[in-house]
């Protein structure tokens, strides 16, 4: 079974998720399918986005 998980990231205190399809069998920080976007959820004054659904070709 897929399942869309947040990966973590980042530093102490400063948070990062990838936004993942994942087996819900593998760990959340283990192996994925495919990386959908990232959310940062500690943006200062909005100068970055905070959620990002980007698709690299």
């Amino acid at each position: 079974m897929l399942k869309l998980r947040l990966s973590m990231g980042g530093t102490k205190k400063r948070p990062v998720y990838k936004i993942v399809v994942a087996d819900s069998r593998f760990p959340r920080d283990g192996r994925f399918i495919e990386k959908l976007g990232f959310l940062i959820p500690l943006c200062q004054k909005k100068k970055k986005k905070e959620l990002d659904f980007s698709q690299k070709e």
